[in-house]
């Protein structure tokens, strides 16, 4: 089984324990509980209604007109609520932990005909409100509960509605590859706004358009910072790394990441694929000789694609492969697949939950919930969320240089 360690913005199961830490870590104690008011951000002085110091502290502390009595306290940040859904709740709890807030309470049932009632626990009504639900697998299922609880939302009167999706499912039909093809992501996307969800917070969409076909405003953040982070704290010479796309439409999304890690080489695996979830390796494109293949993708399905490409890049003189990917849906036999031999390690993020019995010794799963939680806080604040993800590229280039 994978072990446990704290890193990449949070939890991390990992046969290589490690201290780096992310440069979006605000260090919060997972299993502390926080004492919060105000919107959930951490208070050191608790006061009674007449503004005095409720608990024995130090003078300077609690001494009038020093600097903690004048900090303003916006009204309106005890309107933001965040409410998890079924699909990742270890995640949803990570974000409320770092975020300094509770989850809201929130009742999730199945009637005995496979019907979904929701219903919330406590009132929303003038709040900024958060639902966190990745539509993994059983796609279907997690997608309609979503739903119906944009619906909760809407009518307890919540006067916003934002649908945090860490994985967004039926991403992958996006345009017709063939006639009569339905595109259900642009479907997916109207059952959301139609729904009355007023924004979407989603993580490394499959392709950048998807955004287009929201009728409501979409903040896309991508999880390469948390991935090139653990990668910084590994010792690798930079002359010896190459970054691979596993496929053709993935080369724009692998040249970012190798300008991000100290400008690396790129390489990419041609395939041909015969059909769904089928793939066929053809040839390669590069140099991969005696050097360390980091393959980049923003999911790992059945991992055929990054299972044959990998196959490859040993045939063609690969030292060692790491897999990256930010969405695990690992659907059989990608288990088998990932942990055969072919792989150094695996590393994912927690998008979307892996359950203990699909642990193998080269997984590492990294923890997005720092992302998303500094990505909340942005969007509820008013605050710019490019300029964070702009932050990141430029610090992440830095600790890459400053650790090869």
């Amino acid at each position: 089984m994978a072990s446990m360690a704290l890193s990449g913005g949070g939890l991390l199961k990992s046969p290589q324990l490690t201290s780096k830490t992310s440069f979006l870590i605000r260090c919060n104690n997972l299993s502390e509980s926080l004492k919060c008011k105000d919107n959930g951000r951490p208070v050191t002085v608790s006061r009674d209604s007449n503004g005095r110091a409720a608990v024995a502290l130090p003078s300077f502390l609690t001494t009038p007109n020093q600097f903690l009595d004048r900090i303003p306290v916006p009204k309106n940040d005890t309107r933001l609520r965040i409410f998890s859904g079924t699909a990742n709740p270890s995640l949803s709890q990570e974000i409320a932990c770092y975020m300094g807030l509770e989850l809201g309470k929130i009742k999730i049932k199945r009637f005995a005909d496979g019907e979904i009632y929701v219903q919330l626990q406590e009132s929303v009504r003038g709040c900024d409100v958060y639902l966190v639900q990745p539509t993994c697998p059983p796609a279907n299922e997690n997608l309609m509960e979503l739903l119906i609880m944009i619906d909760a939302c809407r009518r307890a009167s919540a006067k916003n509605i934002t649908a945090v999706i860490p994985y967004f499912g039926y991403a992958r039909a996006d345009r017709k590859t063939q006639g009569r093809e339905s595109i259900a992501a642009k479907l997916v996307a109207n059952l959301i706004t139609e729904a009355g969800a007023d924004r979407v917070l989603a993580c490394d969409l499959h392709s950048g358009q998807s955004m287009g076909y929201f009728d409501i405003p979409v903040d896309h953040v991508h999880g390469q910072p948390v991935i090139l982070d653990y990668l910084a704290s590994k010792t690798i010479c930079s002359d010896d790394l190459v970054v691979v796309s596993p496929d053709v439409g993935g080369v724009a999304r692998a040249r970012a990441f190798a300008k991000k890690l100290s400008d690396a080489p790129l390489a990419i695996v041609d395939k041909r694929r015969h059909g769904h979830n089928v793939a066929e390796v053809m040839n390669l494109i590069g140099d991969v000789r005696g050097k360390v293949a980091v393959m980049v993708d923003d999911m790992i399905d059945t991992a055929g694609t990054i299972a044959k490409g990998a196959a490859l890049l040993h045939q063609e003189g690969a030292r060692e492969v790491y897999a990256c990917s930010t969405h695990a849906v690992f659907s059989p036999p990608a288990i088998e697949r990932l942990s055969s031999g072919l792989f150094q390690e695996v590393i994912i993020t927690n998008t979307i939950p892996v359950a203990e019995q699909n642990y193998f010794p080269q997984l590492t799963i990294l923890s997005v919930a720092n992302l998303l939680g500094e990505t909340i806080w942005r969007v509820h604040d008013d605050c710019a969320v490019s300029s964070l993800l702009f932050a990141a590229s430029i610090l992440r280039l830095e600790i890459v240089r400053m650790s090869i």
